[in-house]
């Protein structure tokens, strides 16, 4: 990243992304940003459209036919961002690193919706889940987010990464449902499942899981040093060796497809940001998604009526 100043960040994401994002969603931002019910207006009978989170089912079982809930639109939105700052976000080859990445992602987020009156927090991991920012709205606290973000110090050495304390703490401290975005390459040990799949039963959650193209294929280089970022073991390796680049390949690709299986069974929708992605183009997938969701909801309900693992969406470019 060019600079490390708040103030510059934030204005260089609204001259090239948020101003961009103003003319294609066409201030179209009551589908990207929707708030949650909380009063119950009316009962109606079920469609096939429908949400089936929202089944009455005292009421069904004595009309003998599916009702649902109607609820008043509360507009305004609590965003938390539970941000993985661990040191394999500190990798990237390509245009930038991971870790700038996630901030201009959630520098830009944040931006869109405190400009329509909502409220955004923040968790931030880094090897505990560790300091939380309070849900506030305005350019100041967008500002002093970015700062909090930049500030995050970049640990050279730390144990293996562990995002499930970063999900229990949202779990115990999120109480009004919100919007969440779990910002982290999921390059965790096993085990953060469960308590994603327990964040998303009482909020909309969506991984946003970035990456970088040399994570899933090396280039013909020659000898290099790989070093594990947080582990900070090294490793000579020969990139010449085809066989090895296929290795590499294929267990990058089996990681890859277990963080998959493991994001659909807890039923959160995925966002894939790359070091080499435009973002514009990123928060307009996001934009696709959240219609999606409002023209279909019954499509990604979690759990659905037979209780069988709902269908996860992943946005990709």
């Amino acid at each position: 990243m060019a600079t490390q100043n708040p103030e510059k960040i934030l204005q260089r994401l609204d001259w090239t992304v948020v101003r961009s994002l103003d003319g294609l969603l066409q201030g179209d931002y009551r589908t990207l940003f929707r708030g949650f019910g909380l009063d119950l207006a009316d009962l109606r009978e079920y469609q096939y459209t429908d949400d089936v989170r929202y089944i009455d089912w005292n009421v069904t079982a004595r009309m003998n036919t599916p009702y649902i809930r109607q609820y008043e639109e509360d507009r305004e939105i609590t965003c938390w961002f539970l941000l993985d700052m661990s040191p394999s976000v500190d990798f990237g080859t390509v245009q930038t690193l991971k870790r700038n990445l996630l901030i201009d992602f959630v520098t830009v987020l944040a931006r869109l919706l405190t400009r329509h009156g909502n409220r955004v927090g923040a968790f931030f991991y880094d090897g505990s889940a560790g300091t939380v920012l309070p849900a506030q709205s305005g350019k100041t606290h967008v500002l002093r987010l970015v700062n909090d973000m930049l500030n995050s110090p970049h640990l050279k050495r730390a144990p293996a990464t562990d995002i499930g304390p970063l999900l229990e703490a949202a779990i115990r401290s999120i109480r009004r449902r919100s919007l969440v975005f779990v910002v982290s390459d999921f390059i965790s040990v096993p085990g953060w499942e469960k308590p994603l799949s327990m964040l998303a039963r009482r909020h909309e959650v969506l991984a946003v899981r970035l990456s970088d193209p040399r994570e899933m294929q090396l280039p013909d280089i020659g000898t290099v040093i790989m070093e594990d970022a947080e582990t900070g073991e090294q490793l000579v390796v020969d990139t010449h060796d085809r066989r090895f680049r296929m290795r590499f390949m294929e267990a990058a690709a089996r990681r890859g497809h277990e963080q998959n299986i493991a994001l659909g069974r807890a039923g959160v929708d995925v966002l894939e940001l790359s070091t080499e992605g435009d973002l514009t183009k990123d928060i307009l997938r996001f934009a696709t998604l959240r219609r999606q969701r409002k023209k279909a909801p019954a499509a990604f309900a979690r759990p659905n009526a037979r209780g069988l693992p709902p269908r996860q969406k992943t946005l990709v470019g």
